[in-house]
């Protein structure tokens, strides 16, 4: 849980400063579940260039309560949570400061929105708020009133926790959670989690993550794990502490994440994804009488491939598909054995390639355009599907084939506007499970919409 605070103050000399106002959004990493905004009678005039720049003034704070106040409150809200703040420095050092004048000791793990924005969005001109958030195309109003930039830290906060695809925020706070409490039992761990799609990360005692799954149900596929009897189940529910997750709302977001972050992470009951999961590909060769055939294989690096799949069965399956939408034949392409006309020929669906009877030219024009279609190289797309919320998108980036990460995003202009898209995108690695990932959703689903740029 995160308590994510800013302060505005009387400005002054350092330790001297006054609570003009405080805004703190209590934060469960997924959404906002309490609230807490007052303006603070700090008992002292304020600077006139705090007042120029946060519009409080003198006589607006006359009938506010004064800091002991409310104090209750603030230690009520933010108990059992990290403080979080921009430049959480000050913030935790004002509220310090304010208490140690009430003869309490506020003690709280920080953490602070500027320094990870500069590990997890480097390169950026600015990192302070309101530059920042600008950049990223989050929304923001009340600039220097305590709601307004303490919403905005928690809208950049949401997307940092996304970008921090080696889960360091969320197993360091899951460390500190492990110093202070008992280890949830397996049925309280199931009924805290959202029956939503998105990944799920199962901890041991440590806080390591030893697990990573993705799921259209959360919920189900870890209660699955839990009452499952393989030998894989038995040792995650003897080593489980605790199951955190991030819901993904496109099932196509999950399965990018759960590659990615298998391969960064390498969770130990995770071994068979460590590597790639795509065992088997579709490659295209000439045969002798000059038609192009499409053949499933052992997945060979040194060879350029269409598309891969996981097993070979997986891959004649979807090949006989293909074979069937673009009308080619069942014997070119490995799926028929006969001395004669395949099988789609007898009942009119093969134009007699198998025989020699359809010219190599017109026969090759249909496997071309299967894989024009089923092809990235030098595509520039965004690819949009749904989000965590109804109001919300996700975006997958694709620059001249190259699949490049994706994001959340609010607004159209974050899409439009590349270089604000390129600012939210969480980078990803370009690998062949990343391309089949894709290729198979966009074959299997339907998706909001695909923009070419």
């Amino acid at each position: 849980m995160y308590a994510i605070i800013d302060i505005e103050t009387t400005g002054g000399q350092y330790n001297e400063e006054g609570i003009t106002e405080i805004a703190i959004y209590k934060f469960d990493g997924h959404e906002v579940i309490d609230q807490f905004i007052s303006l603070v009678n700090p008992e002292k005039p304020i600077q006139p260039f705090v007042v120029k720049l946060t519009g409080i003034n003198n006589a607006m704070l006359r009938s506010a309560p004064k800091f002991y106040e409310v104090a209750k409150r603030i230690i009520e809200i933010t108990e059992g949570c990290v403080v979080v703040a921009h430049n959480a420095s000050f913030d935790y050092r004002i509220l310090k400061t304010e208490f140690r004048r009430l003869g309490f000791d506020f003690k709280k793990q920080t953490l602070c929105t500027v320094e990870l924005a500069k590990k997890l969005i480097p390169g950026q001109e600015s990192y302070s708020l309101g530059k920042l958030v600008r950049s990223l195309g989050i929304p923001m109003a009340d600039r220097h009133r305590a709601s307004g930039d303490a919403m905005a830290t928690v809208k950049l906060f949401k997307m940092l926790l996304v970008k921090d695809i080696e889960k360091e925020i969320v197993k360091s706070f899951i460390k500190t959670e492990i110093k202070s409490g008992i280890s949830p039992k397996l049925l309280d761990i199931v009924e805290s989690l959202p029956s939503k799609t998105g990944i799920y990360y199962i901890h041991n005692e440590k806080g390591n993550l030893i697990y990573i799954g993705k799921s259209k149900n959360i919920k189900k596929r870890v209660n699955q794990h839990f009452t499952g009897t393989s030998s894989k189940s038995k040792k995650i529910q003897r080593d489980v502490y605790t199951v955190t997750f991030e819901e993904t709302g496109s099932e196509l977001i999950a399965l990018l994440k759960e590659s990615e972050e298998i391969k960064i992470n390498k969770p130990i009951y995770n071994r068979a994804q460590r590597k790639s999961i795509f065992q088997y590909a579709l490659y295209q060769h000439k045969n002798e009488q000059g038609y192009i055939a499409l053949t499933v294989e052992k997945a060979d690096g040194r060879k350029k491939e269409i598309t891969s799949f996981t097993s070979l069965q997986e891959g004649k399956n979807a090949l006989f598909k293909i074979t069937e939408k673009y009308n080619l034949c069942q014997k070119i392409n490995g799926l028929y054995d006969t001395k004669n006309g395949c099988f789609q020929y007898k009942i009119k669906e093969c134009n007699g390639a198998c025989l020699g009877e359809e010219n190599p030219k017109s026969y090759n024009e249909r496997v071309l355009e299967f894989i024009e279609e089923n092809s990235f190289e030098n595509n520039n797309m965004v690819i949009l599907d749904r989000g965590r919320t109804y109001d919300e998108r996700t975006a997958v980036l694709i620059e001249s084939g190259i699949y490049k990460g994706y994001c959340f995003y609010d607004l159209n202009y974050q899409v439009n506007n590349i270089e604000i898209l390129k600012n939210i995108i969480i980078p990803m690695q370009h690998n062949r499970d990343t391309k089949t990932i894709i290729q198979t959703y966009l074959r299997k689903h339907k998706v909001y919409k695909i923009i070419q740029f």
